[in-house]
């Protein structure tokens, strides 16, 4: 990868980067050469190199206070990359999900990249450059109905978002695109595969097999790896990929079945 892109010199905030794809994200950008800032609500307890910032994205203030580091500490940023992202909502279905649930969930999926982009993209358009990568999902297309309501919708609009900041912004010097992954095999999914076949009764792939299946089945026949997650991240932050702007990437092993 290193002999195909680089990413060397460039200023980069990538937001939940101390585990799973943002982990990943982080460690790739910083061996291409990047200057990397990170953030998330508690420093990890391994030790960490890149710069880091305890920030609760899902107020204003934690998100005022993180794009501060960025100008202070890295004097401006290239490259966006919007990892946070989850849900905590119920299961049930539609009629599981009270108030409060989607509020937290639109305040996890939606918000921060808005916050950070009306901070940090005016000096992207002043320096006439820059990239803005957002971390949708695939749910946004397809939903499963027994969970994941909520978070599909925070995520189908943060693409929408997405889409229309790239129309805005991309005349100017900042592209914007979005990348969709289905499945990742972080350790958070490999605990759930082991929790699923506990419960089930069969062995840990025989819990992959089960979660492969509730998503209608990933035809590549496994989860995608966080490294690989990074490394199509990596490849739209950099100059190779200058002219792709307003486009959103799936990477799912092939779950979602339409074109």
């Amino acid at each position: 990868m290193s002999g195909f892109i680089s990413l060397e010199g460039k200023r980069a905030l990538v937001t939940s980067g101390t585990r799973g794809a943002g982990a990943a994200t982080v460690a790739l950008f910083r061996d291409l050469g990047a200057r990397v800032l990170t953030a998330a609500r508690s420093r990890p307890d391994t030790a960490c190199e890149t710069m880091f910032v305890a920030a609760d994205l899902t107020t204003p203030e934690g998100c005022a206070a993180l794009a501060a580091a960025v100008r202070d500490r890295l004097g401006g940023v290239d490259v966006i990359v919007h990892m946070l992202g989850g849900s905590s909502a119920p299961a049930g279905g539609f009629a599981a999900l009270g108030d409060t649930d989607w509020a937290r969930e639109i305040a996890l999926n939606l918000m921060p990249a808005v916050r950070l982009d009306r901070e940090l993209v005016p000096g992207m358009v002043a320096q006439g450059r820059g990239v803005v990568i957002h971390v949708t999902s695939i749910q946004g297309r397809l939903p499963l109905p027994a969970a994941t309501t909520a978070y599909a919708a925070a995520k189908a609009a943060l693409s929408t978002y997405s889409k229309s900041l790239s129309k805005e912004v991309s005349p100017k010097g900042v592209r914007v695109v979005r990348v969709a992954p289905g499945w990742i095999e972080t350790e958070a999914a490999v605990r759930l595969a082991e929790r699923v076949a506990q419960d089930a009764g069969t062995d840990q792939e025989g819990g992959r097999r089960i979660i492969m299946e509730s998503l209608g089945g990933i035809p590549i026949g496994r989860p995608s790896t966080p490294e690989e997650v990074a490394s199509l991240i990596a490849f739209l932050a950099s100059d190779r990929a200058g002219t792709i702007t307003g486009t959103e990437h799936i990477i799912d092993g092939g779950t979602v079945p339409t074109v």
